[in-house]
């Protein structure tokens, strides 16, 4: 343990970075989040379903998610929760190793 320490001090000291933080959905919707998308902007290239990076395949309210394969941009995010709406969200800026969230006030023209 005392090793690993001084290893992680000594390359602190030598100037090389710390490992990047994940990027990260925080579900401020009022439902939990059972699937979870996102496509560039404009496009309708949505990628893998995000919530199976969750150990119980979904998004709480005030949870958050560990987003993969994602790079810093603007996407659309498609989700689906568990009261079987479907929501699209239009124009969603991602940073990699950021933070970024939804909130329930900001969705619009959800289906049933």
């Amino acid at each position: 343990m005392r090793k690993a320490a001084l290893a992680a001090v000594a390359l602190l000291l030598l100037g090389v970075p710390a490992l990047a933080r994940d990027t990260q959905f925080w579900n401020l919707t009022a439902n939990t989040i059972t699937s979870f998308q996102l496509a560039p902007a404009g496009t309708d290239k949505w990628g893998a379903n995000q919530t199976a990076n969750d150990k119980d395949g979904s998004v709480d309210h005030d949870e958050r998610l560990k987003i993969v394969g994602v790079q810093t941009g603007v996407y659309d995010v498609k989700f689906t929760d568990d009261k079987g709406r479907t929501c699209t969200v239009k124009k969603v800026s991602v940073k990699q190793g950021g933070i970024f969230n939804i909130e329930e006030k900001s969705l619009k023209g959800c289906q049933k």
